[in-house]
């Protein structure tokens, strides 16, 4: 059975206006593939229409969808945004953060005991059993951003291909995007070539914020630039009053866990 396309009554409602579309309806007979009466409507409806172009297609079977030979098939036509040009830009960025695994509060709000009985001071360790510090996870401020920029492609050789790969997990040694040296890590680019011949490159970034007023147990202030690693050395000691064997924070140690480049060779400005 051939299949057939025919254009229906109620068809070509539209809306005028800075978003104006318009939907043609279309039945679809004589097929009982979804992919075909899909299709179907994208070989007989116009590209264009009313100034508008062919944005989408939906269909939905008439009856059973496993036996049917009818669909009815809704094409929108819309707005066309021109596509951005060479040296344009555009940007994106969320503030949902990621998680760290803590072993140390910022304060102790209160601690509580049974009745005659003193509950030990662990100086902010979180989960003190007897043997560790087991700490907890918790939502970490963290600011990620990302860059699509549109290059000629005479500018994105192999060697700024690879200029990328190498840059990838570092942060930034200079001021960057309004960020201080240090807050923000490269997390790598993506990038396709257009059929205008330049190239479509999206960077992304995360940054944190560098801090010089860390507390830990009485220990600070203590200075950590964002992508900079805390970690905290604990040791038995005594709580008198509580007669207890406690873990006590004694040393806090800043690590540097990513290395600083300069971001001014990515192109992207500063």
């Amino acid at each position: 059975m051939a299949i057939e396309v025919t254009e229906k009554v109620d068809s070509r409602e539209s809306t005028a206006g800075n978003n104006a579309t318009v939907d043609l309806k279309y039945l679809v007979t004589g097929t009982a593939s979804d992919l075909e009466a899909k299709d179907a409507l994208a070989l007989f409806s116009p590209v264009g229409y009313d100034g508008l172009v062919r944005q989408s297609r939906h269909i939905e079977p008439i009856g059973d969808p496993t036996v049917s030979l009818a669909w009815e098939g809704t094409v929108r036509y819309g707005v066309s945004e021109p596509p951005p040009e060479t040296g344009e830009s555009s940007f994106s960025f969320d503030t949902g953060g990621g998680t760290q695994h803590i072993t140390q509060s910022i304060e102790t709000i209160n601690y509580y005991a049974s009745a005659g009985e003193t509950a030990p001071d662990f100086h902010g360790a979180v989960g003190v059993t007897r043997d560790s510090v087991e700490g907890v996870d918790i939502a970490l401020p963290v600011y990620n951003f990302s860059e699509t920029h549109y290059f000629a492609n005479s500018a994105v050789t192999d060697s700024y291909k690879a200029l990328l790969f190498h840059k990838t997990g570092m942060y930034n040694n200079d001021s960057f995007k309004g960020f201080s040296p240090g807050e923000v890590l490269f997390l790598g680019a993506s990038g396709s070539k257009r059929g205008a011949g330049d190239w479509e490159i999206s960077f992304r970034f995360a940054a944190s914020q560098n801090r010089d007023d860390i507390m830990v147990g009485g220990i600070g202030p203590i200075a950590k630039k964002g992508w900079e690693y805390l970690w905290v050395r604990y040791e038995d000691a005594e709580d008198t009053a509580a007669k207890a064997l406690i873990k006590k924070p004694v040393a806090v140690y800043i690590e540097k866990v990513y290395y600083g480049t300069d971001f001014t060779s990515l192109g992207i400005g500063n």
